[in-house]
């Protein structure tokens, strides 16, 4: 069974929680073990066959698009859609797949992630049945250590920053069927309006991601993902 070949990435947010580095850079950008990281959205969908691509920018667009040109460079073929800071995901979507998505079927995500899922396996869990949508989640983990108390108080251990196992946050990669055009918003955030009415619908399912899996909203999630690929680098040099 072919995946889709096309995705959908957002790189438009004004990146507020990354500044002062996104002052004069885009946050697609921003330098992740000196890579940008959009840069490594791009070839991680290029290991699983996705190469042609329509990226919608926004803010500081032209240094998005000057970096990454045609996308021949890196193996792939870009498109670029325009949309406003202020519209949202919704938007950026919306104008995104009106434009340039043919495709009944395909990949879509905010372009903040650095991960390796698998595409592939994603798709087929999506082709099983008539969903609109599938989001592939993760088990969040907690941003700060848990200290474990016994009944009178005493100290029995420390769990560092542990995963939630019992609960799913959505990793920002998804498929899409064309047809969810129709239940995007003019301007708001796909997570806040289309999702919710997929759900009620029975239109949405959910792909679980046990790899790894590393987004980059903050400067402190930018620390731990340069150091995280850091050691990636490091170990394909060996």
């Amino acid at each position: 069974m072919d995946h889709p070949s096309t995705a959908v990435i957002l790189s438009g947010g004004a990146g507020s929680r990354l500044r002062p580095l996104t002052n004069d850079i885009p946050k697609g950008l921003v330098k992740v073990a000196n890579k940008p990281l959009l840069q490594w959205v791009i070839e991680w969908l290029k290991v699983n066959g996705v190469t042609d691509l329509v990226i919608g920018v926004a803010y500081l667009k032209e240094k998005i698009t000057r970096y990454f040109g045609n996308g021949s460079r890196f193996g792939a073929s870009i498109r670029y859609s325009v949309h406003s800071v202020e519209g949202g995901t919704g938007e950026g979507f919306r104008l995104a797949v009106s434009r340039y998505v043919n495709d009944d079927c395909f990949f879509a995500l905010n372009g903040d992630q650095i991960t390796d899922l698998n595409l592939m396996a994603m798709y087929r869990l999506h082709a099983r049945g008539d969903a609109m949508a599938t989001l592939a989640v993760v088990h969040p983990r907690l941003p700060f250590g848990l200290v474990l108390t016994d009944r009178e108080g005493y100290c029995t251990g420390f769990q560092e920053k542990p995963l939630m196992e019992n609960i799913y946050s959505s990793s920002g990669v998804y498929v899409f069927q064309r047809s969810i055009l129709a239940h995007l918003p003019v301007k708001g955030d796909v997570e806040k309006t289309t999702f919710p009415r997929l759900a009620k619908k029975r239109k949405l399912k959910a792909y679980i991601h046990k790899g790894s899996f590393t987004t980059v909203n903050s400067l402190r999630e930018l620390e731990e993902a340069d150091r995280e690929m850091q050691g990636v680098a490091r170990k394909r040099r060996r």
